[in-house]
């Protein structure tokens, strides 16, 4: 499918705060217990703060107490990327936007079993949550 989404650095400097475009362009994390959807609880979706494709939904969130927001699975149509990082001596697998590269966080397997097993660690400031709106109609 391929990247569909590029910007040179000015570009994303103008439109990502200093920290977005630290943890997007440039691979970074923020602090643990520090971002703004850690413990949102609310019904919605959560898109990648660059490009806007959806990537979980409030259903696949769950509280793994590790500091950043966990999700079990990604949207099918996420087909979020997966990439070996070796950084800091460790072995793990990061996870970027399919459609503009974006750095997201990284995928660890000490995920729920029944959902597969796979917990998606993912920064904050990398994500827009979008509420559903309930408008309280009944059929």
């Amino acid at each position: 499918m391929g990247i569909e989404t590029m910007k040179n650095d000015s570009d994303w400097k103008s439109v990502l705060t200093p920290e977005q475009y630290n943890v997007t362009r440039r691979g970074g994390t923020e602090p643990a217990f520090s971002g703004e959807l850690y413990l949102e609880d609310r019904e919605g979706t959560y898109h990648c703060i660059c490009c806007g494709k959806e990537l979980f939904t409030s259903d696949m969130k769950y509280q793994s107490s590790c500091g950043w927001p966990s999700f079990h699975t990604e949207l099918e149509t996420a087909d979020i990327s997966r990439v070996p990082d070796h950084k800091f001596g460790m072995i793990r697998t990061e996870v970027k936007c399919s459609k503009c590269d974006a750095h997201l966080g990284h995928v660890f397997d000490d995920g729920p079993r029944k959902h597969g097993g796979e917990r998606y660690c993912i920064n904050s400031v990398s994500m827009k949550f979008v509420e559903s709106i309930d408008h309280g109609y009944e059929n």
